[in-house]
């Protein structure tokens, strides 16, 4: 979630041609919601959060949209906390989305990768890691710099090492139940998404940084696609992913499913 800073930001995220919020909401909480998602329309697959979330961004007309980012889901009440409502609501809003704008090609999420830097923390100190060579651990002390993102050169060290990193992370780490480590990517390919593209210094809030290095994620929702994926990930906990993420890693696992771009 991006937090709403004050009205004119909430204003600019719903009021808008170009966007779009949706909701589910129960008798029993007639002016609260449940959950929510936000959605920009877009002429392509964003690389960055700023773009979507900036008052001086460039509005377009939504019939010359070719594209539903989703890029903020929101549970609202601490009781349901434990519920995946978002499963639900994703599936619908990508169809209702398509009804009402069929120019639509594509659904896609610009998502968080909230336990990234922790794995990578933890790889990093890991002699023996067998995610990280030797070559990209010194170059990932460059994370250790303060405002390194801002420097150029500094960047440019990183982001092969950090995505190559990042890489293995979303398509080999593994909970002791082999379910992917990432939260974010088990709600989204357990809802039948593909692994579509890593953004590198996508987001570089704060807390981004603090808990991605500022990594964010495309998950693709292909309707023809969405049940084969989701049934993948159910039967064999199974990484459905572009070809642009397993490339970076040098030898697939056999969990792993590569789709062409």
């Amino acid at each position: 979630m991006h937090a709403i800073r004050d009205w004119n930001d909430l204003r600019a995220r719903i009021d808008s041609p170009d966007r779009r919020c949706y909701a589910f909401f129960h008798p029993a909480l007639i002016d609260e919601p449940l959950i929510f998602v936000e959605v920009a329309l877009t002429r392509g697959i964003p690389a960055g959060i700023d773009p979507i979330l900036s008052a001086n961004r460039e509005r377009i007309d939504p019939e010359r949209a070719t594209t539903a980012v989703f890029y903020s889901i929101s549970n609202c009440q601490r009781g349901l906390a434990g519920v995946s409502f978002g499963h639900f609501l994703i599936k619908q809003v990508v169809e209702e989305v398509g009804r009402q704008i069929p120019r639509l090609s594509t659904f896609i999420t610009l998502s968080p990768a909230p336990n990234f830097a922790e794995w990578l923390r933890r790889e990093r100190a890991t002699e023996a890691s067998v995610a990280l060579s030797e070559e990209d651990r010194a170059a990932l002390e460059t994370l250790d710099r303060a405002d390194w993102w801002r420097d150029e050169a500094a960047a440019e060290t990183v982001r092969e090492p950090l995505l190559r990193a990042a890489a293995w992370y979303y398509l080999r780490a593994r909970t002791p139940r082999g379910t992917p480590l990432d939260s974010v990517a088990r709600f989204h390919l357990g809802n039948g998404a593909r692994l579509e593209r890593l953004n590198f210094a996508a987001d570089t809030s704060e807390r981004a940084l603090r808990q991605s290095h500022g990594l964010m994620v495309n998950y693709l929702y292909d309707l023809e696609h969405i049940e084969r994926n989701h049934e993948a990930y159910v039967q064999q906990h199974a990484v459905v992913a572009a070809s642009a993420v397993t490339r970076l890693v040098k030898a697939p696992a056999r969990d792993v499913v590569p789709v062409g771009d």
